[in-house]
């Protein structure tokens, strides 16, 4: 976070207007008409956004970078591979 405050300030980068609304009680198209955009909505989705994002690599330099990303796909695997006890709860008595 301090990388990309430093980054805008370099840039002089402008701010965006602080919304004072719920967002959540906004449908997409009323945050869209704000500028407001979707996180990713996994943990894979932003691994891939932060594999693109140069800034992130500039901070962390290469070596961390790639360690931390090899990291969170191994997180990523170990998460998605799991059988949680919901799923056992609510699933198994079907068969």
């Amino acid at each position: 976070m301090l990388g990309a405050g430093l980054e805008g300030i370099k840039n002089k980068m402008e701010l965006a207007a602080p919304i004072e609304e719920d967002i959540y009680e906004m449908n997409a198209s009323e945050r869209e008409a704000l500028g407001i955009k979707e996180l990713p909505d996994s943990l894979y989705s932003a691994i891939l956004e932060v594999e693109k994002s140069k800034l992130v690599k500039d901070v962390l330099g290469d070596h961390i970078f790639k360690k931390f990303i090899e990291n969170k796909k191994i997180e990523w695997d170990r998460f998605r591979i799991h059988v949680s006890q919901y799923e056992i709860d609510e699933y198994l008595p079907v068969l």
